[in-house]
């Protein structure tokens, strides 16, 4: 089993840049609309009403009582029992019961078997959980405004914000319950379902990863190795028996961490390219050679088959009885290797006229394994971040639109962030790649788009240095910047689902899978919250 990416770790502080632009300009254009619209409306006793309505949204945050907001929280986890919310568990015991008939025995492979329990797992709460608390959250704020149980509530001393805050609390508290309980029996269920010889197949490992670059088989350095026709080209591969070579270079390695119980161990899922099928019962010999750049050591290790649809673990010690330098030809220890934290592999194809195929994650240091649990209740937690920023979009739809209205907003909006986030992506920048952002397309714009298609222009094919060409691109420039602000109100929940991660016995890293999602969710959480605020405090309550 292996990833078909690459964990990109999360820039925090270009994220925390890229926020707060977005907040500036969206509080600006809110703020000129709101001048706007109150000068055409109330003239110019308009304006100040605005600054006013401000001015409180200052002082009601300063008088945020954490009591009220406690009080509107046990209310709505009382309304929510008393609607028999809880009723959800027999859907998933409903799941648990009976999916076990129709999963048993999968597969011979137990890797595979593995990864299909835990995705089923997985999969079932992170889409079921969130439809619960956006069903919740917006249906609850216009359902007591449409029964008048809200109008006893705002005659208390009860500051608006805290009603929004009190109800996202409560059905955060609601939804967390449920999604502890389920998320504790799918782990038993997990456990019981599997057999014993598979119960070390639960594990979660931790990657050490490292930059890639390519020589070719001339002998010259590449970005790049081979492309052998995959449209894709998330792999590059290298030609057997040459000069050419992939190398991977490795930094802050911790030799400490490596030992008589946690072998230092090369793990690798190499694709491969054959140019003739050569013996039916032979894969592919692949040989790597250790390389300590400081203490200029070099060290060839005895090559291996690869398995091309499974992972090949190399344990260097047990591999190699001895390791010794290729030019001074003397023993060599692995803490020599490693020292200063500095390793570089290189690895070659040994198949005379055959390809291998790699990319930066299909190689890694494979540091001592973590538990299954904690890569499974990461997964978890990353499913309780989305859940926080569907109800906090809920609740905030609720305060200024109708139950099936604000359902159907909050779909939309999840939806895009779900399926569609690495589309819009692509068609705001030009990328073709997320994680790739030198790939783009050529002419992205609507306006380029549109000269492509009724000239039947391919993107590859550059734009002409001409003025009829400049102000094409101007024009894209000017309207996907429009579009690139629109595109933020959607996030991306598709970095939340990390069950591949966890599916496939890998630990969820803290700076690739965690991070991210927890910036997200506090990034997202703050604007709807304003929104909500705003919207129930100039709401007429009497209008249902």
């Amino acid at each position: 089993m292996r990833l078909s990416f690459d964990p990109v770790a999360f820039d925090l502080v270009q994220g925390l840049a890229t926020w707060l632009g977005v907040m500036v300009v969206l509080s600006i254009v809110a703020f000129i609309t709101s001048l706007l619209i109150s000068l055409a409306t109330s003239g110019f006793s308009g304006p100040p009403q605005v600054v006013m309505h401000l001015f409180q949204a200052f002082i009601d945050l300063i008088g945020t009582s954490p009591r009220r907001c406690w009080a509107m929280t046990q209310l709505t986890f009382r309304e929510a029992m008393r609607k028999k919310t809880m009723a959800v568990f027999a859907l998933f015991a409903l799941l648990f019961l009976f999916a076990g008939w129709f999963m048993s025995d999968v597969t011979a492979d137990a890797d595979l078997q593995v990864k299909t329990y835990v995705s089923f797992v997985l999969r079932a709460v992170s889409w079921l959980i969130p439809m619960m608390a956006l069903l919740l959250s917006c249906w609850g704020l216009p359902e007591d405004i449409k029964a008048r149980s809200l109008h006893t509530v705002v005659t208390k001393p009860v500051r608006r914000h805290e009603i929004v805050i009190g109800r996202v609390m409560g059905y955060i508290g609601i939804s967390s319950l449920v999604l502890g309980v389920v998320s504790v029996v799918g782990w038993f269920w997990i456990s019981r379902q599997l057999p014993d010889t598979m119960q070390k197949q639960m594990t979660a490992r931790v990657p050490h990863y490292g930059s890639l670059s390519f020589i070719s088989s001339e002998g010259k350095e590449e970005a790049q190795g081979i492309n052998t026709g995959d449209e894709n080209m998330y792999r590059s591969f290298i030609e057997g028996n040459t000069k050419a070579r992939a190398i991977w270079t490795f930094t802050n390695i911790d030799p400490g961490k490596f030992s008589a119980a946690h072998p230092f161990v090369l793990e690798s899922s190499f694709d491969a390219f054959r140019t003739y099928k050569g013996k039916i019962d032979r894969q592919l010999l692949c040989q790597y050679t250790l390389v300590n750049p400081k203490k200029n050591i070099r060290v060839t290790l005895n090559a291996f088959e690869i398995n091309e649809y499974r992972r090949n673990t190399y344990d260097v010690v047990e591999k190699n009885p001895s390791l010794e330098d290729n030019e001074t030809h003397k023993a060599v220890e692995l803490k020599d290797l490693l020292a200063d934290g500095e390793l570089r592999v290189e690895a070659a194809c040994r198949s005379s006229s055959q390809f291998l195929g790699m990319a930066k994650s299909d190689l890694f240091i494979r540091m001592p394994d973590r538990s299954f649990a904690s890569s499974y209740f990461k997964c978890i937690l990353n499913i309780f971040l989305m859940m926080v920023m569907v109800v906090v979009l809920g609740v905030a739809a609720g305060c200024f639109l109708k139950g099936p209205v604000a359902t159907i907003l909050s779909l939309v909006i999840n939806g895009v962030g779900f399926f569609a986030y690495t589309f819009v992506h692509s068609l705001v920048t030009g990328e073709v790649d997320y994680h790739n952002p030198n790939v783009k397309f050529q002419g992205a714009g609507p306006f380029g788009a549109l000269y492509r298609i009724v000239t039947h222009t391919t993107p590859g094919i550059a734009f002409e240095d001409t003025m009829f060409f400049k102000v094409i691109n101007k024009l894209d420039e000017a309207s996907l910047n429009v579009l690139w602000a629109v595109s933020k109100v959607f996030p991306n929940l598709e970095a939340f689902d990390t069950t591949e991660y966890t599916a496939n016995a890998f630990d969820v890293p803290w700076d690739a899978g965690i991070l991210p999602c927890l910036a997200t969710t506090v990034g997202y959480c703050i604007p709807w919250l304003l929104v909500g605020y705003f919207s129930l405090s100039l709401r007429e309550l009497e209008s249902k």
